[in-house]
Formats: structure tokens, C-alpha cells, sequence
């Protein structure tokens, strides 16, 4: 139990690694969708303010939306492990004879036999929240998490406003000059970018797997949504207008 609190206080750079996965999932939507439209935008020709009004809009609705969709996901295997949780005490209190065969079955599939088997199911029966977090890890495969519902939306949130906001970033310093306005649609490329490759980075930790392998993925998904994107502006702006 100790060790499992302190792996989830465990951080990576500023987070707690148990919402570094919402971090990084709400980052990757957020700056794709938004780069999406930022390019759609280009496509059809559309001005500045209209490409940061959409684009601002996508945030704060799409990145509203998926928060809380991630908060009633988080709630509902959080209850439904609660609701099958009180089956199993249910069913110690009213069929425990049939309970205890089961732990003795599943012990028995791990290779305890004889004294052994019949220890370890008597230690494991003798309590009953033992008994029911055994059941519910071995018969069920569940496992209670630790995440709650309202920081996994917290997080997702912020993090889509904040890694989304990066392909605005260029459009809000339009007015720095002529050389600058030529070039926001590029700027904005370079930095959503940069801003998924960071974000890539962090879902290859997360995972476990090649950094290298995970910017390259990310990268490849961001940019083939901005592609989609920007020729279906353009075929629909040379279509209706």
C-alpha cells in the first residue's frame, strides 16, 4: 500500500505521473483539432480574425466538451467498480461456501497445492476486505483507480487550452509587421510542430516506447489533419464563394 502511494506521487517534469496520460492525450487533440482549423481557415482564404475566432472557439468548446467527457468516463469505471465491489460482499455474506471454492480454484490455477492451497485460502477468507480486493483483482480483473474524476478533467482541460492555443500563437502578432503576416500560416506550422514533439515525447514516456517513434507519430497524425483540413477550405471556398 505504501509503495503504491508513493508511485503516485511519482512526477515527471512539473506532474503527477497518474495525469501525465491526460496531459499528454488533451495536448495532442487540442493542438491538432486547432491547427485543423487554423489551416481549413488558410484554405478558404479567411482573415485573421476569423481564424482566431474559430480558432479560439474550438478551444474553449471542443476542449469543454472533452473534459467532460473524461470526467463522466473516470465517474462511471469508478462506480462501476464500486457496484461490483458490493456484489462480492454480497456474495461472501449470502454465498460464502461458493466464494471460498473460488479462491481456492484460482490459487489453486497458480500452482498451491495441499497445506499451502488451503493456508492461503484461509489467511485471504479470514477478511473479508482482503478477501473482496482479491476477487475483484483475480476473479474480475479490476482495479480501483486512484485518479479522480474532476482532476482528470482539470487536466485535460488545461492542457488542450494551453497546448491548442500554440498554432494561434503566430496570428496574435500579426500586427508586428507586413513580413510577419506573410509568413503566420509557416510560423504557426513550425510551432504546432515543435508543440507536438514535445507532447509526442511526453505520450513515448508514458507508453513506454521510442521517443523517436512517438514525434514521428504525432507528427505524422497533426499533419495529415492539417493537409485534410486546408484542401477541404480550399475546395469548399472555390465551391460557395
Amino acid at each position: 500500500m505504501q509503495e503504491t502511494k508513493l508511485h503516485s506521487r511519482e512526477k515527471l517534469l512539473f506532474f503527477n505521473k497518474d495525469y501525465i496520460a491526460e496531459f499528454v492525450y488533451g495536448g495532442i487533440d487540442g493542438a491538432i483539432t486547432t491547427f485543423a482549423v487554423v489551416a481549413g481557415a488558410e484554405g478558404a482564404s479567411l482573415g485573421i480574425t476569423v481564424v482566431i475566432i474559430l480558432g479560439l472557439a474550438n478551444l474553449i468548446a471542443d476542449g469543454f466538451s472533452m473534459s467532460v467527457g473524461n470526467f463522466f468516463s473516470t465517474k462511471a469505471e469508478r462506480d462501476n467498480f464500486e457496484k461490483h465491489r458490493q456484489v462480492e460482499y454480497w456474495e461472501i455474506e449470502n454465498l460464502r461456501d461458493r466464494e471460498v471454492q473460488e479462491i481456492r480454484e484460482i490459487y489453486e490455477a497458480k500452482g498451491f497445492k495441499g497445506e499451502l492451497l488451503e493456508k492461503v485460502v484461509d489467511v485471504i477468507t479470514a477478511d473479508k476486505d482482503v478477501w473482496v480486493d482479491t476477487m475483484m483483482k483475480e476473479e474480475l480483473e479490476m482495479v480501483k483507480s486512484d485518479k479522480a474524476p474532476y482532476k482528470t478533467a482539470g487536466v485535460t482541460f488545461m492542457s488542450f487550452v494551453i497546448v491548442g492555443s500554440v498554432p494561434l500563437l503566430s496570428y496574435f502578432f500579426a500586427d508586428s509587421g507586413p513580413g510577419i503576416q506573410a509568413q503566420l500560416f509557416l510560423y504557426s506550422c513550425i510551432l504546432t510542430a515543435v508543440a507536438l514533439a514535445i507532447v509526442g515525447s511526453l505520450k513515448s514516456i508514458v507508453n513506454e516506447k521510442n521517443i523517436l517513434i512517438g514525434i514521428g507519430e504525432t507528427l505524422l497524425l497533426g499533419g495529415l489533419a492539417a493537409i485534410l483540413a486546408y484542401y477541404v477550405g480550399d475546395v469548399l471556398e472555390k465551391v460557395l464563394m
